[in-house]
């Protein structure tokens, strides 16, 4: 019998026998016990972040086992773990349990997305992309503190002048970092009297993509249309592709930072420098903040190209011209 296996048939009799009898039984030293637990309280700290995650794929899919869930994180949520890892976080997590259970009440954003199949896909059905029209975000992972801490990272990206609109840095993937990107994002389109009514917002199916709060806030309240990408990284080639250089350029710089504070700080002057310094072979080598004023400059007396906004997440139409005709902030100011 290994150590692992002991330390589990310790932990599943103990309440009934005590720990000393349980020790005793297996011939386990309580110095190896309380190691184990130590390790253990570290190994789930570790990886907390997939805990919802897999939960979620428990629910929906208790017929799962751990290989149909390493390919469903990798496809699903662009998330590669070992097989390895998973085996012990759904022995630590007892994921088994919820794998005997369905949820008798599927999350309604979720059922719509899944009904709606890829019509929630808006890009993919864009023949053309208008300026402004298109946005991409999503969470990303960037490690700090000599690569012993992580923090997300979540910007918000132009899909024609690539510039990071807005975004956020956090401890944690949540909505309240998604909903500052966004309120960030909306100060730099007012400033440049970009419209954000009917601008088309793609990502993937992250559980902070499909809350009641985002989506209240953006399709409702703002009346963005939402886009949802199929097969998680591989719909958004867009993002992955801004996050590859993103952190690729500015690691070194990051693992030096002590601190969340010093880790803003520092993503900050990136994404600053991204914006307003780097220029961009696919941008004819000008910067993202020169292609956005050219651009704003190319609408001026023009009509701008807008979308009918839609409260149903699977129905898709067309877009159509339609002229700005007022100045309200959100709006293009092209007078």
């Amino acid at each position: 019998m290994t150590t692992e296996q002991k330390v589990e048939l310790v932990a599943s009799a103990q309440d009934t026998y005590g720990l000393t009898l349980a020790l005793a039984a297996v011939d386990l030293p309580k110095s190896t016990w309380y190691y184990n637990q130590r390790q253990r309280i570290s190994y789930t700290a570790k990886y907390a972040r997939l805990r919802p995650v897999l939960e979620q794929i428990a629910l929906e899919h208790p017929e799962y086992g751990v290989p149909r869930t390493v390919v469903e994180l990798r496809e699903q949520y662009g998330l590669r773990v070992n097989h390895k890892v998973l085996r012990r976080l759904h022995r630590l997590w007892d994921l088994a349990l919820l794998r005997t259970t369905r949820s008798p009440n599927p999350h309604p954003i979720r059922q719509v997305i899944k009904m709606a199949g890829d019509r929630v896909n808006l890009v993919a059905k864009l023949e053309k992309i208008e300026p402004f029209q298109v946005c991409y975000t999503d969470f990303t992972e960037i490690l700090y503190d000599n690569g012993q801490r992580k923090a997300y990272f979540m910007p918000i990206i132009g899909h024609q002048c690539k510039v990071a609109y807005g975004w956020a840095l956090s401890q944690s993937p949540n909505r309240d970092a998604a909903r500052k990107a966004w309120t960030r994002a909306k100060v730099t389109l007012q400033t440049h009297g970009i419209e954000w009514h009917d601008m088309i917002m793609h990502h993937d199916q992250d559980s902070v993509y499909t809350s009641y709060d985002w989506t209240g806030l953006l399709l409702r309240q703002d009346q963005v249309r939402l886009s949802y990408a199929l097969n998680g990284a591989k719909d958004n080639p867009f993002i992955e592709s801004f996050f590859g250089r993103f952190k690729t350029e500015g690691h070194s710089r990051f693992l030096v930072a002590n601190n969340l504070e010093e880790l803003e700080r520092i993503v900050t002057e990136r994404v600053d420098y991204y914006n307003h310094s780097r220029r961009h072979s696919s941008l004819d080598y000008q910067t993202p903040s020169a292609t956005l004023r050219q651009m704003r400059l190319n609408c001026q007396g023009a009509d701008v190209l807008s979308v009918d906004s839609v409260d149903n997440l699977g129905q898709v139409t067309h877009p159509d011209h339609r002229t700005a005709t007022t100045a309200n902030p959100g709006r293009h100011q092209l007078a």
